[in-house]
């Protein structure tokens, strides 16, 4: 046993069941004598709903998986290489793939008796994008490692173009003096207004950055009180099962004493009998007796 086998293993059961399942094989570390590798069990953390039915995909439809990986490859390429063309039809491509992997997703996690919301849904699909976009975010949905839904991107962030590789050049024709001055200052408003909507986008990134540190924040937090649900839930069935030893030891003595009882009545009720008999016997051997003898 190692920790990359113990989590891919616990990757795989539900989340409800991921605490129990992480502190029996961190106590069997430490029964084995290894508790280095008990306390790095101990502090895997549970995966998302998003990030497990996301990964439902990658375990039991490989085939599938693999044309998402190979769409992303190509989707990347074809970035990189800044062909406009091939990323419209990608494009379209993504959006069928995608579509058709989320509801296969659902299917998986209701085989596996686990229902998923529409949020949780949207969630998975976030994922899926991500893998698309991110060779890295991919190399860790194919191994089953994802932990958590991954940032939203917004197209293909950090893939630089390929060298030589460049947009089309619009032809320029010739044009009269009077036409070309127009056409300058149309240039200029359009430049303005490529100022203008780069401003809007900074705002809208900034305003994005905000809500996905809000998101971790919030996920965070649900991570912990779904930990601490898990951790409650288990220490309630703990004392449950030691209550009802406790109620068995109970009735057993309750048992025993109500035994005990009418063992001392019978014996109460005997050793009366036997003074009874002892005081019969004396009186008839004071009158055998007699006076004077």
């Amino acid at each position: 046993m190692d920790l990359d086998s113990v989590m891919l293993e616990l990757n795989a059961v539900r989340p409800a069941e991921f605490t129990a399942a992480r502190d029996a094989y961190a106590a069997q570390a430490r029964k084995a004598g290894d508790r280095d590798l008990a306390a790095a069990i101990t502090k895997l953390r549970k995966p998302t709903l998003a990030a497990w039915t996301a990964t439902l995909l990658a375990r039991l439809r490989p085939k599938e998986a693999r044309q998402l990986l190979e769409l992303g490859e190509a989707l990347r390429g074809a970035h990189r290489a800044l062909d406009g063309g091939q990323l419209r039809k990608l494009s379209h491509d993504q959006h069928v793939v995608i579509g058709s992997l989320v509801r296969t997703a659902r299917s998986l996690a209701a085989e596996a008796g686990q229902t998923v919301s529409e949020t949780v849904l949207r969630e998975v699909e976030q994922v899926l994008h991500a893998v698309l976009a991110d060779g890295k975010v991919a190399e860790r949905w194919e191994a089953g490692r994802l932990t958590k839904a991954p940032d939203a991107v917004l197209g293909f962030t950090g893939l630089e173009p390929l060298p030589g590789a460049a947009p089309p050049r619009r032809e320029e024709a010739t044009q009269p003096a009077g036409t070309a001055r127009k056409a300058a200052v149309a240039t200029d408003a359009s430049r303005s207004a490529d100022q203008v909507q780069d401003k809007r986008v900074e705002a809208a990134r900034a305003e994005l950055a905000e809500a996905r540190t809000e998101a971790d924040r919030l996920n965070a937090a649900q991570d912990a009180a779904q930990e601490l649900a898990d951790s409650t839930a288990a220490a309630v069935s703990v004392i449950e099962e030691e209550m009802r030893a406790v109620g068995e030891r109970l009735e057993a003595a309750r048992t025993a004493n109500s035994d005990a009882a009418a063992g001392l009545r019978d014996a109460a009720r005997t050793a009366a009998k036997a003074n009874k008999q002892v005081e019969t016997a004396a009186r008839k051997l004071e009158k055998l007796a007699g006076p004077g003898r």
